[in-house]
């Protein structure tokens, strides 16, 4: 039977958590969502940027903080030795291709140094837990016809953040064969798979050269948005889509015997719909209109870094054997996004933004069937 997101609660209940990266974008929404279904959450991460999700929402009373760098293995290692963690999200990460450019070591040692780092803290801890280690479609080397891309497809990319990724990747394969081999699993307890999601965007986001964040500044303050590439195609989603589908690989790396547990220890894609695998253009419209007003226009980049035309993602496997799927559709993910952003502007203070981040969470666990209703919080 499918896994469905209303279930998460039964499952993960007093389960001990360790989020890497939980004062980021990702990580924040999933301490909230693994906080209201009982988990009690750990999170190990640098400090939280100016405006970041973690304190727009207050979420620092709900769970155990850990400052530190995922390149420092000593620090993370006497994390995990502490926390004894149940299950593992690995979310921390330099997750910007642009910035990959700037600051290409400081990519590759945190995307792929601090990957190894995590797994080598759990193998010396040697406590039986789930690992789900985070990195992106862009993983992938694009497929030339602009094919969705499976998750047997080659690894690769022309900018160091993509080859990180790709990196980590290949880190977490080769740390399951040689420390943790699945025939073995019985012995070491320890599951690993890794996660590839699509172009992610949701209330809280605030980093600098990514699409959604850039446009909710510049319609703020009355500026039209810039667009660099607005004919190219991404798998765009809301945060909550890949969030459910973490969710949902852990939960299946909890349960079963060993040799269904060892069945979910690869890789998986979670994506959109086709229908949401759109030109930049249609995405800002779609976010102009949800905003009430405003304009977008082009401008190519004068620094002619390269970023992939055409990006889809087949999430197939997830779809079959997790019993995944996407739940919002293009203009409701907007439209749940326009509105904390909206409210956010509108200074209504953390505690109100916190209560319209859990109804999101609430309002993406009804059935897909039933229409959108945008989340009011009472003032």
């Amino acid at each position: 039977m499918p896994l469905r997101p209303a279930e998460f609660e039964s499952i993960f209940r007093g389960k001990r958590i360790l989020i890497t990266g939980h004062t980021g974008f990702k990580g924040g929404w999933l301490v909230l969502w693994c906080t209201k279904i009982g988990a009690e959450v750990t999170g190990y991460a640098l400090p939280p940027a100016p405006g970041a999700l973690f304190e727009a929402i207050a979420l620092s009373h709900d769970c155990r903080s850990v400052e530190g760098d995922v390149r420092d293995l000593a620090n993370l290692e006497a994390t995990v030795r502490q926390t004894k963690p149940e299950v593992i999200f690995h979310l921390a990460a330099q997750p910007l291709v642009r910035l990959s450019y700037d600051e290409p070591i400081e990519t590759l040692t945190t995307n792929i140094v601090g990957t190894a780092n995590l797994l080598e803290a759990v193998r010396r801890v040697g406590t039986p837990c789930v690992v789900v280690v985070i990195t992106t479609d862009k993983c992938y080397e694009p497929h030339p016809l602009g094919e969705p891309l499976v998750e047997t497809d080659r690894l690769g990319g022309a900018d160091i953040y993509s080859v990180s990724k790709a990196g980590a990747e290949l880190l977490v394969d080769g740390y399951r064969r040689s420390f943790f081999p699945l025939q073995h699993l019985r012995r070491h307890g320890v599951r690993v798979a890794t996660a590839r999601a699509g172009n992610v965007f949701g209330g809280g986001d605030w980093a600098d050269d990514r699409l959604v964040p850039d446009a909710m500044r510049a319609l703020s303050k009355g500026l039209p948005i810039v667009a660099r590439q607005p004919n190219a195609i991404r798998p765009w989603q809301h945060v909550l889509e890949p969030l459910a589908g973490y969710l949902m690989l852990a939960a299946r790396l909890l349960s079963g015997n060993v040799t269904e547990r060892a069945e979910f220890c690869s890789a998986w894609n979670f994506g959109p719909d086709l229908s949401a695998m759109c030109p930049v253009s249609t995405l800002l419209d779609a976010l102009v209109q949800a905003w009430g007003s405003g304009t977008w226009q082009s401008r190519t980049a004068d620094d002619h870094r390269h970023e992939t035309g055409v990006l889809r993602l087949s999430s197939a496997k997830s779809i079959a054997l997790l019993g995944w799927q996407p739940r919002w559709p293009l203009h409701t993910a907007i439209g749940h996004t326009v509105e904390w952003y909206q409210a956010f502007f509108a200074e209504v203070g953390p505690r109100r933004l916190r209560a319209m981040s859990s109804g999101q969470i609430e309002a993406y666990q009804i059935p897909r069937s039933q229409p959108h209703q945008p989340v009011r919080v009472a003032s």
